[in-house]
């Protein structure tokens, strides 16, 4: 059993070892990465799950990026640790998360794996551009709101750009 709660200002350098460990410490490299320099994740979103012992297992945070005039959810990162993978837990967090941000938002964008995040609602976004090297293919995006994508394409770029 996991606890679901709101990621903490104490809860930084824990997280970020837990993201390090599962994407190795290069990952800052990315290019999604540049959408997220010196913008705040959105607070109430980012979300961190612990154990019964209070042990961190898992991790998901969000951030506000623009696709021409549109305000726009950017999920990810989301880790489990190596320990408890298998458990269901990233699902966990991708589903009670975005939960939370369907009254506050109308879309969220990611860039995964298509066959691990249709399951929640996402598909393949054509006509929307991540920075390079990005591949197209897995840009996706789900609508938390009726007909939210209609009409939402361009680059992606950083909040307040």
């Amino acid at each position: 059993m996991y606890q679901l709660e709101t990621e903490q200002a104490d809860d930084l350098w824990e997280v970020e070892a837990l993201y390090d460990l599962c994407f190795a410490p290069g990952r800052e490299a990315l290019s999604s990465y540049r959408l997220r320099d010196g913008v705040t994740p959105v607070e109430g979103l980012c979300c961190v799950a612990r154990d019964e012992l209070g042990i961190l297992a898992g991790a998901i945070r969000y951030w506000p990026v623009m696709i021409g005039s549109f305000e726009t959810l950017l999920l990810g990162p989301v880790a489990v640790h190596p320990t408890r993978q298998g458990e269901g837990l990233g699902g966990f967090l991708i589903e009670e998360s975005l939960l939370r941000a369907e009254n506050q938002w109308d879309r969220v964008l990611l860039v995964g794996d298509a066959p691990y995040y249709n399951r929640f609602g996402f598909v393949k976004r054509d006509g929307v551009l991540m920075p390079p090297p990005t591949n197209p293919d897995r840009v996706l995006g789900r609508a938390l709101q009726s007909h939210a994508w209609d009409d939402v394409i361009g680059t992606v770029r950083r909040w307040g750009d």
